[in-house]
């Protein structure tokens, strides 16, 4: 049964994301859209929905490459026999679920027809599946990396190759690429990001009748689809003569060379480095002009057409949140309209700044409080040592930080004889089993083959941040924030799970759960006052409660960023050193990867934090070697007994 969907023309606002969704129907090379924000905001529906809005296009009936009739793949067995038939259909939707496999993207032996005798027997994939189509990807931020270089592949060819299983087919691989994501699980690959021609932060409406709106169609789609449907049918096929008009105008369409410098001179303004951004914002002017009925493109077009291509393209540092500044834009159009030569050297050059996100620093004090709160911002730290973990060898979630082989999803790099195989390598088993007897085919037991996969795993790194006043004496806290925050930058570039947990005053808490979102972390940390006294006990009570509340495959790894100095307890009958390295002992039983870095300063030190990493069974540093040039730590997992 067919799932109903949500009309294209019912759904309340988003305007820009319902117009870049548009503009890749009018033109399929314009490298798809990518779709951030949060959740609910009709970013799933607003992609489905436009499949159904489509003109059809003509292919054989039964074809799974999607052939244009009259060019076949020479791999289609369908186009390629006799008494064909050719049909109106609609554009293929494709749904690249995360946990696909290789195979099933790419394609793979085709087993029944491999038993039959026939050579080369080819099963296309999902890329097969989406030629002249959409390939759609829910939370692709989160697809696996070996899934994204084959998508890079495919998009940069226009064709899928796949060299495997005896096989070497290449076949047209043209799709439009749309990808949805939560910022709050991370980024993207700057490759794959910059393969999305256009880009689109969307987020539910804050005004009240447009919410009621959404809801009260929601909930009449939702209690009758067809009625719901019919209702918007007039709309749909006004929406869908639009498009088809649209496509015909397209070509016609012109661009003069003074709106091309134009183009030229915003992306060379904006700083942005790939010359895709200049073709896709040609691309999209034209498209613009096409969509409202105009053979020629104006300013205005080439204003939207920045809007939706520049954001993702301009080159940013980890956690600066792509975006575009509208004053610098609509001051570069505005200079446009005056001048005819929007590109002369001669003309003033706007300086652009990119200020990084600080806290206003409150002036030193030399009086020393019991409780003090300060907001101490942070100083750059280069030349961060990397983290390495090495692998425990159980299956873990997507990441990359370290390599595993124990993985049931990722890539195939060998296959091996196994008579018990969890993961079968069919066209292995199928050429050993032919080349045993080739008069006699018949597979057995001793012809079985394990697939062995390479993957990259995730870790939880988690946090454990010293707040206190002891820690923010001498700003001491500028130091350790930018320490910190250089971690979070290897985290960000390894695709990581964070959580950060501070400690001061009289105690610890949570300040971020386990999320991909580095940015999150590092806005919780750049905000985080400091002083008061030392909870160390009760910041090492939630790090053992949050890791019993995690279900998943995630590494821990726990960083702790303080001096030792602990002087609360959660019982104030027990001494606060005693309770602390009770808990530490604790959680030293469940032989995690663990890092301690000391931040104690000056001429007299007592050396807690150096105890508490032997407690920890952890690897011990200072603050001055974690910032040193050109040294790695790593990590050795304790879950197989290896000691540092």
């Amino acid at each position: 049964m067919k799932q109903p969907i949500f009309p294209f023309s019912a759904i309340v606002g988003q305007e820009q994301l319902k117009t870049a969704l548009l503009l890749c129907a009018i033109e399929p090379y314009l490298g798809g859209v990518l779709i951030r924000g949060d959740k609910g905001s009709a970013k799933s529906t607003a992609a489905r929905a436009l499949a159904n809005i489509l003109p059809v296009i003509q292919r054989t009936k039964g074809c799974a490459f999607n052939c244009t009739p009259d060019k076949p793949s020479r791999h289609c067995h369908i186009c390629n026999s006799e008494n064909t038939k050719i049909q109106a259909s609609p554009v293929p939707f494709v749904n690249l679920p995360l946990g696909a496999t290789e195979d099933r993207v790419i394609g793979t032996l085709d087993i029944e027809r491999a038993l039959q005798g026939e050579t080369g027997a080819f099963q296309p994939g999902l890329l097969a599946n989406a030629h002249r189509g959409i390939l759609y990807i829910d939370e692709v931020n989160l697809l696996q990396d070996h899934l994204v270089d084959v998508l890079l592949d495919a998009a940069a060819m226009g064709v899928n190759s796949v060299q495997r299983e005896g096989l070497s087919i290449t076949h047209p691989a043209q799709f439009t690429l749309i990808g949805t994501m939560n910022i709050e699980e991370g980024d993207l690959r700057p490759q794959l990001l910059d393969r999305f021609g256009l880009m689109v932060e969307v987020a539910s409406p804050m005004e009240k009748s447009l919410r009621a709106d959404i809801v009260r169609r929601r909930i009449q789609f939702e209690t009758n689809s067809e009625e719901f449907t019919q209702q918007w049918s007039q709309q749909e096929n006004q929406l869908r003569q639009k498009l088809s008009n649209a496509q015909n105008i397209f070509p016609k369409v012109g661009l003069s060379d003074e709106l091309l410098n134009l183009i030229i001179h915003i992306c060379c303004e904006f700083e942005v480095a790939s010359l895709r951004a200049d073709i896709v914002m040609h691309k999209a002017a034209r498209a613009l002009a096409a969509l409202n009925n105009r053979q020629e493109v104006t300013q205005d077009d080439v204003k939207k057409a920045a809007e939706l291509a520049l954001p993702h393209r301009r080159r940013r540092k980890p956690f600066e949140q792509p975006e575009l500044d509208q004053q610098q834009l609509d001051e570069l159009m505005q200079n446009a309209t005056q001048s005819s030569k929007p590109d002369n050297d001669s003309s003033p050059r706007q300086e652009q700044t990119h200020p990084e996100q600080q806290n206003n620093v409150p002036p030193q004090s030399n009086n020393q409080s019991e409780n003090p709160s300060e907001v101490f911002s942070a100083t750059e730290v280069d030349h961060i040592r990397h983290i390495n973990v090495i692998s425990t060898g159980q299956e873990s979630t997507s990441g990359k930080r370290s390599k595993s082989q124990s993985v049931t999803r990722g890539q195939t790099i060998r296959t091996i004889a196994s008579e018990n195989p969890d993961n079968l390598a069919i066209g292995a088993t199928l050429r050993t089993a032919a080349l045993r007897n080739p008069d006699n085919f018949q597979v057995t037991k001793s012809d079985l083959h394990q697939r062995i996969q390479e993957g990259k795993t995730g870790n939880l790194i988690i946090l454990i941040v010293d707040a206190s006043g002891s820690m923010a004496a001498q700003r001491r806290m500028e130091t350790v924030k930018g320490a910190v925050l250089a971690l979070l930058t290897d985290a960000y570039q390894k695709r990581d799970q964070v959580a950060v947990i501070a400690f001061r005053g009289n105690q610890a808490s949570t300040l971020l759960p386990p999320t991909r979102s580095v940015e999150l972390a590092e806005q919780h940390l750049r905000e985080l006052p400091t002083g008061g006294r030392t909870p160390l006990s009760h910041a090492l009570q939630l790090t053992l409660e949050l890791l019993s509340k995690q279900n998943n495959n995630l590494q821990p790894l726990l960083v702790f960023l303080t001096d030792g100095k602990a002087n609360v307890a959660l019982n104030k009958n027990t001494d606060p050193w005693h309770e602390t390295l009770k808990f530490a002992d604790n959680i030293a039983q469940q032989k995690l990867s663990s890092l301690v870095i000391d931040t104690e300063s000056g001429y007299l030190r007592l050396g807690r934090a150096s105890q508490l990493a032997k407690v920890l069974i952890a690897e011990y540093l200072t603050l001055e070697e974690l910032s040193a040039e050109n040294l790695t730590i790593t990590i050795r997992n304790q879950l197989k007994g290896q000691s540092f």
